[in-house]
């Protein structure tokens, strides 16, 4: 067994590659800037050591110098620790890149990649196979809450990972799951993001493309058959046979809604099973009933009927940070939502709109992904927040570096459907203020952010 020394272990996908590490037998250590709960509370518990920061006198508390250095992309040139594992020619490597080779390399993996809805799909998928005693190993990113821990070795051949279109490190550009070697590949959709490492759509169908290029003939890619950049790059070549999925019964496999939420299965235009949602599911909308579609696909393709995957999805809770229940005060309801991206946030307002039907719908938003910070996508947040009643904007983040550009003026078009529809704000006290002076018993106030939001769910909570 080696030792292992992960560089920016903290981070969810990094956090995931260390617990199977130490799963696999392997002694791992790690070091990370932000060295804090809950993501240092579920490595120390197992047994994994933590540093905090990248100081290069860490490597002269190691008894014997580690085997292998993991480099998460966290991590630039310039790094004082990389800098001092460059100079001294020690061994490294990717985080994607050991994980390719030392856990996924002889099993059926099961990859999930998209623009939206990567980890919801991973984490149906997995529940799919673990109800129907799969015993997948798998790497979310995320806390799905029918496990718990995000990431496990797993006792079978088969591993369901969530497939990251991201580069991989600083030495290494290409997205992440090049290195995953798929055997059943789901491309959920695909879309403009990360625009402070892609030029632009065309750059990231081309890193697609690479993924296709990696599955082989007697693999299967499920694909969503309702989205025109996917069409591209399955144009540009495919070597496995497809099967699409979508709303159209054009699609080998379609779907159709049903009460509460619910929807029918078909296959070929041949309804196969009906899925129900568990009533605390947390699972809403439907963005997630195509996602669900997607995962019976890629289940079937191993042996899974969609009878046995209905079965399993009418158990299935939702990840953490996807429409989650925070609390309830005085009746009004507040959520926490990873969504970041306009199409994210629009399914978002869209599930919550169809679960609380006419109730009003208070919205707040802080852009802070780089794609947003960059001011990428800014034109098209006023009508991904159509559906709510009231918007409220943050614009700093994490009350540190203030956006590029303006957020009073990208918002002025919802105040011309409704007069003070949507506030910015640059201060997160005034912002819980307005929000709370605002709100009703029977409101719902949906909190959106990739990051923690200046523990903005509680505070709003505190104050209601």
């Amino acid at each position: 067994m080696m030792h292992i020394h992960i560089l920016g272990i903290c981070g969810t996908f990094m956090g995931g590659i260390a617990a199977i590490a130490r799963q696999a037998g392997h002694r791992v250590t790690g070091c990370d800037a932000n060295v804090y709960p809950p993501m240092s509370t579920q490595l120390e518990s197992q047994g994994i050591e933590l540093i905090e920061g990248f100081s290069p006198d860490q490597l002269l508390q190691f008894e014997t110098m580690p085997d292998l250095f993991v480099i998460g992309n966290v991590v630039s040139r310039g790094n004082p620790l990389m800098e001092a594992i460059l100079n001294q020619g020690l061994p490294y490597t990717s985080g994607p890149q050991w994980l390719g080779e030392q856990v996924l390399f002889g099993r059926h993996v099961l990859a999930v990649a998209g623009t939206h809805g990567k980890t919801t799909t991973s984490a149906m998928l997995t529940w799919i196979l673990e109800f129907n005693g799969y015993q997948p190993g798998y790497l979310i990113g995320g806390v799905p809450l029918n496990f718990t821990v995000s990431a496990r070795l797993g006792e079978s051949e088969y591993f369901v990972i969530e497939a990251d279109e991201y580069d991989t490190a600083f030495f290494d550009k290409r997205s992440k799951f090049v290195h995953y070697r798929p055997r059943t590949a789901l491309l959920n959709n695909l879309e403009f993001d990360h625009a402070d490492i892609f030029a632009d759509l065309l750059a990231i169908e081309t890193q697609f493309h690479h993924l296709v290029r990696t599955v082989p003939g007697d693999g299967l890619l499920v694909v969503n058959g309702e989205e025109p950049a996917l069409e591209r790059v399955i144009a540009r070549g495919a070597w496995a046979p497809v099967e699409r999925f979508g709303q159209a019964a054009q699609n080998e496999w379609s779907l159709v809604s049903q009460a509460h939420d619910g929807f029918s299965v078909l296959h070929l235009g041949k309804e196969l099973a009906q899925v129900t949602w568990a009533p605390d599911s947390g699972v809403m909308g439907r963005h997630n009933q195509l996602n669900a579609l997607a995962a019976i696909a890629a289940a079937n393709h191993i042996g899974i009927s969609p009878v046995d995957s209905a079965k399993a999805l009418a158990q299935f809770k939702n990840v953490k940070r996807r429409l989650e229940t925070i609390g309830i005060r005085n009746d009004i309801t507040v959520y926490d939502d990873f969504a970041h991206h306009p199409t994210a946030i629009t399914t978002t307002v869209d599930g919550l709109r169809r679960r609380v039907g006419q109730a009003r719908i208070l919205a707040v938003l802080e852009p802070r992904s780089n794609t947003m910070k960059l001011g990428v996508m800014k034109a098209q947040l006023p009508d991904s927040l159509s559906m709510a009643d009231k918007v409220f904007a943050y614009g700093a983040n994490a009350g540190k570096e203030s956006l590029g550009w303006d957020l009073t003026e990208v918002f002025s078009p919802l105040n011309t459907v409704a007069a003070d529809k949507a506030k910015a704000f640059d201060n997160l006290d005034a912002l819980v203020n307005a929000v709370v002076s605002e709100a009703k018993p029977g409101d719902h106030i949906l909190v959106m952010s990739n990051g923690g939001f200046g523990g903005v769910h509680q505070k709003i909570l505190s104050a209601l």
